[in-house]
């Protein structure tokens, strides 16, 4: 425990990056606290001309400027509400320039630090995303930034005109009598003490907050996601209850926050009144020569004091907030993003792969997922991979486009080692198409034409719909291909997303074709259309086939039979039949299971 502590950075670390982030907007920021500055002044103004009025009751005719030439005619009566109501509109001004443009700063950091999380994201490797949940990633960009932008500008908001009041406030107190002021200095190291001790407890309780806030976030969009499962098997209860205890954890680390806040507060203004106590009990005992005006002045200034030392106290809270969250930010901006030291690009591959003795573990275990894998997959030729789930299939195929990175082994695309590809480069040459389908919600072409393939012509969209046997179910739709398909294609059947995704691949018209299981969302029917157009758009084009169906794959050039990340047979579909091994009781079993069907 005490080592995390020591290795996490400091508070004051932390807040000096994230005021960083507020560089480019420096010229609004010294705006906004010119603003503040000038509301701050205004405060003693407005306090001290309580001396020229009280001493105006008694005198109404009393010069306000007695030893200054040209103003020595300006009476208490005529001059003190002017200048009243020029403070007042004095302090409009700079409480206008100061809210203001440090909104334009906070709103223009909010977009800055959303803008960077959400392409940070995008640059990280596929295990940060295998150990992260996405609730907890929504949550960072769209809460925690908020308690970011709180810290680095509401924050400094109230830092400095709180802070600058006290200042004014304090010099015209000790301008008017600094024996009596010094005596307020006395209570300014319990209020340190005081501040200290509530900061640890307001950044370990604003961690909590939004760890919790992510795991409601978390529960909520698994359960929006997933709520055909949700209601089919009668989920409800078990969501409703996985919901309200994430709530409830989250309710109750606010309760904390307000608790301490509630307690740290009042205790905090018990000190500064009774600093107040003491001083008014001096000022009646030792209240000399001063006039009536003086006392109610000084009394009034000093009254002023408590409110901007309590918000500057509560501003704790709102920092720590802030560290809280930005500490998690920066966590994941530090985070190293996909490795890629390759510097070959080619503008078009042949499609010859050559797989040498590939061996990959998944970071952090020690459980080898692949071992010793060696093929030649040539232009043009189809090559299946057939095993059980667990065998180590779809491991290889993301291991091609390099979702992950491989130590041990080559993997060789036109001769090229993949990792001296840019990464951009080498998944430009390869087209996937995995069985979870990701469609986004926008219209079924714009699907189809997606990322680099955005802008291409309709005709070229909807060729590759024909060979995907997509079309005919596109024109039936009520705007055809600008049809919005909803999240994830929710308004398609399983078997128009894949028809779609596959759409999508010919598009891309890639020298690599990696199908993950491509056909396993379809009926027999459109399986044998896809199989048809596979059989076109293969020609001139390597295809790694991973497929469930033994059917599917029979026209493979070549077989490579999985099992716990090995090799175990590799051939024509005839050479393994006649085997007699793996392969044939795959086979043979499957072709019971559709007897029986």
């Amino acid at each position: 425990m005490s080592q995390s502590n020591q290795s996490s950075p400091s508070s004051l670390k932390i807040y000096l990056r994230l005021l960083t982030y507020v560089r480019p907007y420096i010229g609004l920021f010294m705006i906004s606290i010119l603003g503040f500055l000038i509301f701050a002044s205004t405060q003693p103004m407005l306090g001290y001309m309580l001396k020229y009025f009280v001493d105006g009751l008694a005198n109404p005719a009393a010069s306000l400027f007695p030893d200054v030439p040209y103003l020595q005619d300006l009476q208490l009566l005529q001059v003190v509400p002017l200048l009243i109501v020029f403070i007042a509109l004095w302090q409009g001004v700079g409480s206008f320039l100061g809210n203001f443009f440090l909104a334009k700063v906070s709103l223009g950091l909010v977009h800055d630090l959303r803008v960077t999380l959400f392409n940070n994201l995008l640059t990280l490797p596929n295990r940060y995303f295998d150990n992260h949940n996405s609730g907890h990633l929504i949550s960072r960009i769209t809460y925690n930034v908020t308690m970011v932008t709180g810290a680095a500008t509401d924050a400094i908001k109230v830092v400095v005109r709180e802070g600058m009041t006290v200042i004014f406030l304090f010099a015209t107190l000790l301008w008017m009598n600094w024996k009596l002021t010094l005596v307020m200095v006395a209570i300014l190291p319990i209020i340190g003490v005081m501040v200290v001790s509530a900061s640890k407890k307001f950044r370990k309780q604003s961690k909590k907050i939004q760890v919790a806030m992510g795991d409601v976030t978390h529960v909520a969009s698994e359960t929006i996601q997933g709520y055909r499962v949700v209601r089919s098997f009668g989920g409800e209860p078990y969501e409703q209850e996985r919901f309200g205890e994430a709530s409830m954890a989250n309710r109750q680390k606010q309760l904390q926050m307000v608790k301490t806040n509630a307690v740290y507060t009042p205790s905090l203004q018990l000190v500064i009144y009774s600093a107040m106590a003491v001083l008014m009990f001096l000022v009646l005992l030792l209240r000399g020569d001063a006039s009536a005006g003086d006392l109610v002045a000084y009394i009034t200034l000093a009254g002023l004091l408590p409110k901007p030392i309590r918000q500057l106290s509560e501003v704790s809270s709102t920092i720590q907030k802030g560290v809280a969250g930005a500490d998690s930010i920066f966590e994941q901006l530090d985070e190293a993003p996909e490795i890629d030291r390759g510097t070959k690009e080619l503008e078009r591959v042949s499609g010859r792969l050559e797989v040498c003795n590939l061996s990959f573990s998944y970071p952090g275990t020690e459980q080898p997922v692949l071992s010793n894998i060696s093929f030649v997959a040539e232009p043009g030729q189809m090559v299946a991979l057939v095993g059980r789930s667990g065998s180590g299939k779809s491991t290889l195929a993301s291991l091609i486009p390099r979702f992950y990175h491989h130590e041990h082994g080559q993997i060789l695309l036109d001769g090229v080692d993949v990792e001296d590809y840019t990464l951009r480069n080498l998944r430009r040459h390869i087209a996937l198409v995995t069985q979870h389908v990701t469609l986004f919600n926008d219209t079924v072409g714009n699907n189809i034409a997606y990322g680099d393939l955005a802008g291409a012509p309709l005709d070229d969209v909807q060729r590759a719909a024909e060979a995907a046997y997509a079309a005919e179910f596109i024109e039936q739709m009520p705007r055809g291909y600008d049809t919005l398909v909803g999240e994830n294609g929710v308004l398609l059947s399983g078997g128009q997303r894949q028809r779609l995704a596959i759409a999508r691949a010919l598009l891309k018209d890639a020298p690599l074709l990696i199908l993950d299981e491509a056909t396993s969302a379809l009926d027999t029917e459109s399986e044998r259309h896809i199989q048809a157009a596979l059989d076109r758009v293969m020609q001139g084009r390597t295809t790694l086939v991973i497929a469930h169906r033994l059917t599917t794959i029979e026209k493979a050039g070549l077989i490579l039979v999985m099992d716990q990340g090995r090799i175990v047979e590799r051939g024509t579909h005839h050479e393994l039949l006649a085997l007699n091994g793996y392969y044939a009781r795959l086979h043979a079993k499957q072709f019971k299971d559709e007897d029986d069907e």
